[in-house]
């Protein structure tokens, strides 16, 4: 697996190029949808395709393709460093891109609560998060620069997006609905920040395989 996903001299800055164009691009034409379909009426078969707030599109095939891609880059650190964690992380980021792209969680109805609580699934994932942060945490932190900053970032805008956004965005559905768009916004700026971090996420991990071919 690690020969496999080996970079030669550069490509890393490369696929880096890549990698950020192609999800400013997914980003671009989401805001673009949103304010195509609540300000000047673009027809919805356009909103529908590029827009992060619906699914099934352009943008859930992106992300799910680039979560996807997250896991193969632990795969290859645990083929090199034969640390589990990064296995630990690699069926975590396959069940996070398998959700993206059938959407599990937003069929599961925990709890019927209300305003920042609206979507109930955070309760639960905020605790499962907790846990992975108590258990990798130190883990995290030693490893070695700059593959530790890298990581803390993909996960303070990961899980800031996933996580932190959906408390604003269940209030303003709770009291506005989703059809409009504040709720378009919202979900832009959450999208956006799931987006940014995966894409870190995968470019330090790329970067720090070929670094120790």
């Amino acid at each position: 697996m690690a020969e496999a996903l080996q970079l030669p001299d550069g490509s890393a800055r490369r696929a880096a190029r890549v990698v950020v164009s192609a999800t400013a691009l997914v980003s671009a034409l989401g805001i673009a949808a949103e304010l195509g379909e609540y300000v000047f009426g673009a027809p919805e078969g356009w909103v529908e395709l590029f827009s992060l707030s619906y699914e099934e599109n352009v943008p859930t095939w992106y992300v799910s393709v680039l979560l996807a891609f997250c896991a193969l880059g632990c795969l290859a650190l645990r083929s090199q460093r034969g640390e589990r964690r990064w296995t630990v992380l690699a069926v975590l980021f396959l069940y996070v891109s398998l959700d993206e792209a059938v959407q599990i969680h937003e069929h599961a109805a925990f709890f019927a609560t209300r305003g920042v609580l609206y979507f109930s699934w955070v309760i639960p994932a905020a605790a499962v998060v907790a846990l992975l942060a108590i258990w990798l945490g130190p883990w995290i932190l030693r490893l070695p620069d700059p593959l530790r900053r890298r990581l803390v970032l993909s996960a303070v805008l990961y899980v800031g997006g996933a996580l932190g956004m959906e408390l604003p965005l269940g209030w303003w559905t709770d009291h506005h609905g989703d059809d409009n768009l504040g709720y378009g916004l919202i979900d832009w700026v959450e999208e956006t920040l799931e987006l940014s971090g995966a894409s870190v996420f995968l470019l330090s991990v790329w970067a720090h395989a070929e670094a120790r071919a």
